[in-house]
């Protein structure tokens, strides 16, 4: 692939393709194989936003190898989800690691400065949808992005996200959080004049079944504007807003 790479830039740079056609020849380079895992390394070129280790059902030498391959290839910032604290115990005596216990989040790295158009809010309908919010908010952290966090601000008590009605109307992008019947989407979508990405959590009693009458509650919600992740997927509504927040850029 290196070798690939060398011969599109040497190439461009005795005037035998454009800089537009480099940047394509780039773009569409294979993934690097090292047997267990099959690396997109180009993803960041291709889509803005570079490959992410899912660490559930890695061990932890599968994840340090991944890391080592991405950092050769020069990736600084690596976000890894779904990561138990005993995996982020055993990479940090290989990598530096940043390990958010809350989010099961690993971050090699830093966070950077932002550079969105505008600000996320990442609010919950109760302190139990927390690990997922922040799963949400870290992930848009560390691809750029400001976050606001508004925690514990469901429908039970209706006048305590009210009280943030600033935050939610300056928003770019708000991520809505909840279990339970999960009507904070809903809610926020009837408010907000931005796009809202609700999150149906796997909070709840027994008839919510694990999020999923969330997840129905919410793909039938009568608000416009409104689009559903899957039940509990902080990730992927982080990495959503992300990209809604950096359309004008």
């Amino acid at each position: 692939m290196r070798n690939e790479i060398r011969s599109t830039l040497e190439a461009l740079q005795a005037g035998k393709i454009s800089v537009d056609d480099a940047l394509l020849t780039i773009k569409k380079q294979p993934f690097e194989d090292i047997g267990y895992a099959k690396i997109d390394l180009h993803r960041g070129i291709r889509q803005g936003i570079p490959e992410v280790i899912y660490g559930a059902g890695k061990t932890a030498e599968q994840i340090t190898g991944i890391i080592d391959l991405m950092k050769r290839n020069g990736q600084k910032n690596i976000l890894i989800t779904r990561m138990s604290a005993e995996k982020a115990e055993s990479v940090s005596s290989i990598h530096e690691i940043t390990y958010y216990p809350e989010a099961r989040i690993g971050i090699i790295g830093s966070i950077p400065e932002p550079d969105g158009i505008g600000t996320i809010v990442v609010a919950t309908g109760g302190t139990s949808d927390i690990p997922v919010a922040e799963e949400a908010a870290l992930t848009a952290e560390i691809f750029g992005n400001k976050v606001t966090r508004l925690y514990d601000v469901g429908v039970a008590g209706l006048h305590r996200m009210l009280a943030h009605m600033d935050e939610i109307m300056s928003a770019s992008v708000i991520i809505a959080i909840a279990g339970m019947e999960g009507a904070l989407a809903s809610v926020i979508g009837g408010l907000a004049d931005c796009p809202v990405i609700a999150v149906p959590t796997s909070v709840g009693y027994g008839a919510s079944f694990h999020g999923l009458s969330a997840l129905l509650s919410m793909l039938n919600s009568c608000a416009s504007g409104v689009s559903v992740v899957n039940i509990d997927n902080g990730f992927g509504a982080g990495y959503l807003a992300g990209m809604i927040n950096h359309m004008g850029n």
